[in-house]
C-alpha cells in the first residue's frame, strides 16, 4: 500500500510501498481518508523531534488522522464508521499506571509511544489499525475536516487545565491572546472568541495574508510582534488574563508572565530547542507571587479532549474550515501538503473519500 514517510537516510518526506497491516484481535481495520500536517510533522522529518520504531529504516508520518472503519474485527465497532484515532499509546503493548489510570496524557516521556512521531508508524498510509479505545467516533458529515479533531482536542486539553488552576477563586477573565497564527493558534482563537469579550492573536506577518484575514474575521485583534512585543502588550493594549502560547519561541515563556494581568494564567505548548538568554529572575518570581499569575505546561491529549473536540469541531463554521485547508495533495503529490510559504496554513494529505 501506499504510505507517506520519512527514512534513516533521507529528510524530506517520501512516497513509500509498504505492506497493509493486519488488525490484531481485537483491533480494527481502519481506510485513511485524509490526514493533516503540522509543525510537529516538519520537526520529525527534520529529526529534531521523535524518533523511529525500533529496528525499523523508516517511519509512517501523520498524527492528525480521520479514517473509516473497513473491518470492525471485532473490536465493537461496525464498517462504515467513521473514526479518529488518538496519538499516545502505550510503550511496546506494556502498561503503566498513567494508561491504567486513563491519563496518557499525562505520561512522563519514555513512558508512552506517539503514533508517528515517536516510537510507532503514523497514519499517513492508506491503512492503519488501532484498537477501538484509541478511536473516536465522529458524524459523517464532520469526514471531510475530521483531521483538524487532534489539533482541536490538543486546545482543549490545554484550555481545560488552565482554566482548572483558577478554579479555587472568583476568576472573571474578559481579554485572551493567542501566540502564533498557525493552524493550532487559530483554531483556539476561534474557541477563545467565544468565550472572551476580547482576544488577540501575535504573529509575524504583514498584510495581505491569509492568516490575518481569518484573525479577522473571527473578530480578534492581529498583533505583530515586530512592532509590539509580547511583554508590551500591557501597555500597547492591555493586560489578558488568559495566554495561550503555540510558537515554540522560548521567550515567550517568560514574556507570557509580563503580558498577564493579575489572577491570569498562561498555557504553553510550544517545544523549543536550546536556546539560552538573560531574564531578571527575581523580577519574573515576585510577579509571578504578587499577582497570582500562573504558567502551565500542556502536551498531547486523550479519548476526553477528543470527544470535546468533535464537538467543538462541529460547531465551527465552514468558512473558517475552508480558510484554514490551503493544500489538499495526494500521496504522488505529498510535497504540496508540506510547502512551508506564506499561503500555507494546513496541508492536508488525503488518501480517499467517503
Amino acid at each position: 500500500m501506499q504510505a507517506i514517510g520519512v527514512t534513516r537516510e533521507g529528510d524530506e518526506p517520501e512516497l513509500l510501498d509498504v505492506e497493509r497491516p493486519e488488525p490484531d484481535a481485537g483491533e480494527a481495520l481502519v481506510r485513511t481518508l485524509r490526514v493533516g500536517v503540522d509543525g510537529t510533522d516538519h520537526e520529525v522529518v527534520a529529526g529534531s523531534h521523535g524518533g523511529y520504531p525500533d529496528g525499523a529504516d523508516h517511519m509512517i508520518l501523520g498524527h492528525e488522522a480521520v479514517g473509516v472503519v473497513e473491518d470492525g474485527n471485532g473490536s465493537g465497532l461496525e464498517a462504515g464508521q467513521v473514526v479518529v484515532p488518538t496519538v499516545r499509546r502505550k510503550p511496546g503493548g506494556e502498561t503503566n499506571e498513567y494508561f491504567r489510570r486513563g491519563e496518557p496524557d499525562m505520561a512522563p516521556d519514555g513512558e508512552y509511544v506517539e503514533r508517528g512521531i515517536v516510537g510507532e508508524h503514523g497514519f499517513m498510509a492508506e491503512y492503519f489499525t488501532s484498537p477501538a479505545d484509541n478511536l473516536v467516533p465522529i458524524p459523517d458529515h464532520l469526514a471531510e475536516y475530521g483531521m483538524l479533531v487532534e489539533p482541536v482536542s490538543i486546545a482543549e486539553k490545554a484550555n481545560d487545565h488552565a482554566f482548572a488552576t483558577r478554579e479555587p477563586f472568583e476568576w472573571r477573565p474578559e481579554a485572551a491572546c493567542v501566540l502564533g497564527n498557525g493552524s493550532l493558534g487559530l483554531l483556539t482563537l476561534w474557541m477563545l472568541d467565544r468565550e472572551f469579550d476580547r482576544t488577540y492573536c501575535v504573529g509575524r506577518r504583514d498584510r495581505p495574508d491569509p492568516t490575518v484575514d481569518v484573525i479577522d474575521e473571527i473578530g480578534a485583534t492581529y498583533v505583530d510582534s515586530r512592532e509590539t512585543s509580547v511583554e508590551a502588550l500591557p501597555e500597547e493594549y492591555e493586560p489578558v488574563d488568559y495566554v495561550f502560547e503555540a510558537t515554540g519561541y522560548a521567550p515567550h515563556a517568560v514574556q507570557t508572565v509580563h503580558a498577564l494581568a493579575p489572577n491570569g494564567v498562561g498555557a504553553l505548548l510550544g517545544i523549543p530547542g536550546p536556546w539560552e538568554f538573560e531574564i531578571d529572575g527575581g523580577q519574573l518570581h515576585k510577579e509571578i507571587v504578587l499577582h497570582n499569575k500562573c504558567l502551565v505546561g500542556t502536551v498531547n491529549s486523550h479519548v476526553k479532549h477528543f470527544e470535546a473536540a468533535v464537538d467543538t469541531l462541529g460547531e465551527m463554521p465552514e468558512w473558517l474550515l475552508e480558510a484554514l485547508v490551503t493544500t489538499v495533495a495526494t500521496p504522488d503529490t505529498v510535497e504540496a501538503a508540506f510547502e512551508d510559504d506564506d499561503d500555507q496554513i494546513k496541508g492536508v494529505v488525503e488518501f480517499d473519500t467517503l
